[in-house]
């Protein structure tokens, strides 16, 4: 009998937490959001906890909103380094851009991270969709949103090439018969495409994962298809039920369709829990740090997601939503879409909708004691909506900790989650295969001789 399938779950951390007002919470430290060793214990608080991964998000520009929030960015190769040191099986996945990154440094930097934590690095592929990016990176304009989805395509298909261009058992390390590297085993990719030229190979061996863990986040249409044909967990944002449903049916539908197993692309949507010993407790909670946030804050980024430009006497009238341009590269984007059905289906004012964006920016901000959260994430589990979720703490350490300690408790007994780690690798951990080098060929293995040390094969 095969086992019972179990809930994946990530820690996702932001610095000082996912709400807005998080650092001015008397519960977070912000003398500490550039102390690593804070987030070491964090990962190992989740580790504890056997959760899946450790998630950290990135971007390539200093976010607008600074003056108010904890927005700066961590380096995300650099931090999970450090945090792989001090930790042996929570997975490591760090964000990296396609439209602002090149394919050779890429691939040397995730198996860099994925040697050095034993297999378990994970890599969140995105495109960038901050136009302030460009600037940083020479360029005049920020690309369009298909054209940012068409690089990644192939950029994709680069980096793979790269990871696989060795295969396995291309390493020797035979002292004794003087071989050190099966060269006929180590392949060029030789790519020459319309955005990317890349000869490799890579000058690193095939790592623990053969590659690392394929992530992507993005609903968008060009978002969706990527994920089917590339994605092996998509992280996603969704506020009701029959949306992560649509969702979760649709990205397992394509998957299908382009040769996958669908049970090999995981749907892990974003979750943000105030967590109360009672529902009203928990409310309070919710409504304390929502009196935290700073109206110019909240309506800056207002701007930035929906293109409206309001000022503070409009915080309690109706959201003008006739004044929302749908069109253009703002409008496809998937957190735009998000963000316009909650303006549809609840009708909130302008500070109401404020404060929804404020605790998770379009993620779905759950209020309740632990059975109660506990409660959603089995339903979403079990109504086919998602294989598991990105934890959102509003706050850290203490909105991850009371969730640890009371929310996964609760998922334990119910048999939804596991006590313990059976596997190694972030792989093992989601369940996912293990992948073939794509230059791999059934072939005797070589006999280890004395090789002349000017011998040179590509």
């Amino acid at each position: 009998m095969s086992a019972a399938r179990q809930l994946h779950l990530n820690l996702f951390v932001y610095p000082g937490g996912h709400h807005e007002a998080a650092w001015r919470y008397a519960g977070t430290d912000p003398d500490r959001l550039l102390d690593i060793a804070f987030y070491q214990e964090l990962a190992r608080r989740a580790e504890a906890a056997a959760f899946d991964g450790i998630f950290l998000a990135d971007g390539p520009a200093l976010a607008d909103n600074v003056r108010y929030a904890s927005r700066f960015r961590l380096e995300p190769f650099t931090w999970l380094s450090a945090l792989a040191a001090v930790t042996d099986r929570i997975g490591l996945i760090a964000t990296a851009s396609t439209t602002y990154n090149e394919p050779y440094n890429l691939a040397r930097l995730l198996a860099s991270l994925d040697h050095l934590s034993k297999g378990r690095a994970g890599w969140n592929i995105v495109t960038t969709g901050a136009p302030q990016a460009a600037l940083n990176f020479g360029l005049d304009a920020h690309p369009v949103h298909a054209e940012r989805y068409a690089r990644a395509h192939e950029f994709l298909d680069v980096v793979t090439r790269l990871w696989d261009s060795w295969e396995d058992t291309a390493l020797v390390a035979d002292p004794a018969g003087g071989l050190f590297a099966d060269t006929d085993r180590i392949h060029t990719v030789d790519h020459a495409g319309p955005r990317l030229r890349v000869r490799g190979p890579l000058n690193t061996p095939r790592t623990p994962q053969g590659r690392p863990v394929y992530v992507q986040a993005g609903s968008s249409e060009d978002g969706r298809a990527f994920a089917a044909r590339h994605a092996e967990a998509v992280f996603t944002a969704h506020q009701t039920l029959a949306s992560g449903q649509e969702f979760y049916a649709d990205i397992k539908a394509r998957a299908k369709d382009e040769g996958r197993d669908p049970q090999h692309v995981l749907v892990l949507p974003g979750i943000s829990p105030f967590i109360g010993s009672t529902e009203a407790e928990a409310r309070a909670l919710h409504e304390e740090f929502d009196a935290l946030t700073q109206p110019a804050y909240s309506l800056q980024l207002l701007h930035r997601m929906l293109g409206l430009d309001l000022d503070e006497k409009d915080l309690d009238g109706p959201v003008p939503r006739e004044a929302i341009d749908t069109g253009g590269e703002r409008g496809a984007g998937s957190r735009f879409q998000v963000i316009l059905d909650i303006i549809d289906r609840e009708q909130p004012t302008v500070r109401q909708l404020l404060h929804r964006l404020a605790g998770a920016r379009g993620h779905r901000v759950v209020t309740g004691t632990p059975e109660q959260v506990a409660d959603q994430i089995q339903e979403w589990f079990e109504n086919g909506a998602a294989d598991g979720f990105n934890i959102m703490p509003p706050w850290l350490p203490g909105g991850f900790e009371v969730f640890a300690d009371e929310v996964v408790p609760i998922l334990r007994a119910r048999g939804l989650f596991r006590s313990e780690y059976t596997g190694a690798t972030l792989r093992e951990h989601y369940g996912l295969p293990r992948p073939d080098s794509l230059y791999a060929a059934p072939r005797e293995p070589v006999t280890a001789q004395p090789v002349p040390s000017t011998s040179a094969r590509s």
